[in-house]
């Protein structure tokens, strides 16, 4: 009967590994997704699909690309656009190594300027 229960807890544990790998998507880095609701010249907020507001710092390092795969700059940016950000977490701070975005408000068609 051992045997069993150790199978059972073998199985549950790589059933349930990919339920925790969004959270650290790619080697080290903290995957958010969602709609940004807010940027500034050193931070983007975003809220996820879960309803939960996420901030994440911006550095001079950060890659910037539409979802065409663009370059992008971060002045590109703005609230109600979809992104996908890979972040290094470093202390109780999330640092954007890259920020996929959509080019308009909620992924749609950029508006003209």
């Amino acid at each position: 009967m051992r045997i069993i229960g150790s199978i059972v807890i073998a199985i549950a544990m790589v059933v349930a590994l990919p339920a925790a790998a969004p959270v650290l998507a790619h080697g080290d880095k903290v995957h958010v997704m969602g709609v940004i609701e807010k940027v500034t010249a050193d931070a983007v907020t975003v809220k996820t699909k879960e309803g939960k507001s996420v901030e994440v710092k911006l550095a001079a390092t950060t890659v910037y690309t539409t979802s065409a795969d663009q370059p992008a700059k971060a002045s590109d940016l703005a609230a109600g656009q979809r992104v996908v950000i890979h972040a290094d977490p470093k202390g109780k701070d999330l640092i954007a190594a890259t920020v996929k975005f959509a080019a308009g408000p909620e992924g749609g068609a950029a508006s003209p300027k």
